[in-house]
């Protein structure tokens, strides 16, 4: 009979998020660090590379290891197809750290099957709406913050020396968009945004001023 081994999956939702927690708990598991699997990006889909070396490797008999049952992701269906697939169509065992009630390999008898189900689904349903709880207000931050005039997105790029005297070139038809742009340093695209910043800034001032 070939030998069961136990993988720990870890996932971080982007590369700025540091995975030691996870790590860490993997460790005081006894899980070896070359059985330690990391993703670092958003857990929106399952095309990710950490995940799919993880279901090349793992065999029925197996465990797999998570810190929390977002780990497998954060949409409600997606996690209970993934949690289907690893335990009935892989025959692998999981446990989720965070929740004890949810280690398959204990209370196989028809209560504990169905203990974990409802737990099981339970989570996920949290995980997705605490997800889009989030998301909402981080929108309505935003909302709010443009509301008061924060702006968001690339910090504009600062205007070279001789940038009035380019635009004054430009101005008096001397020498084209595009060369002003050139002698810039900037793409055309660019240029034509300063002017018309420019133009919306003057529009607003005078507009200011007849009032």
């Amino acid at each position: 009979m070939a030998e069961t081994a136990i993988y720990g999956y870890i996932r971080v939702s982007s590369k700025d998020q540091n995975e030691e927690r996870q790590r860490r708990a993997m460790e005081e598991y006894a899980i070896s660090p070359r059985n330690m699997i990391v993703d670092r990006q958003s857990g929106k889909d399952f095309d990710r590379p950490g995940y799919r070396r993880l279901m090349k490797k793992i065999k029925p008999g197996d465990t797999l290891v998570i810190k929390s049952i977002d780990r497998l992701g954060r949409n409600y269906d997606e996690i209970l197809k993934q949690w289907r697939i690893i335990t009935k169509e892989r025959k692998v065992q999981i446990v989720v750290l965070d929740m004890p009630l949810l280690d398959t390999r204990h209370g196989k008898d028809l209560t504990g099957t169905l203990i974990s189900d409802i737990v099981l689904q339970l989570l996920s349903y949290v995980a997705q709406t605490e997800r889009e709880f989030i998301h909402q207000r981080q929108k309505e931050g935003i909302e709010a913050a443009m509301a008061r005039g924060v702006r968001f997105g690339r910090r504009p790029a600062e205007r070279p020396e001789n940038y009035e005297e380019v635009k004054g070139a430009w101005i008096r038809g001397e020498i084209s968009g595009r060369s002003a742009a050139k002698q810039l340093g900037v793409s055309h695209t660019g240029f034509q945004k300063w002017m018309k910043a420019e133009h919306a800034e003057r529009t607003k001032i005078n507009k200011n001023k007849s009032m």
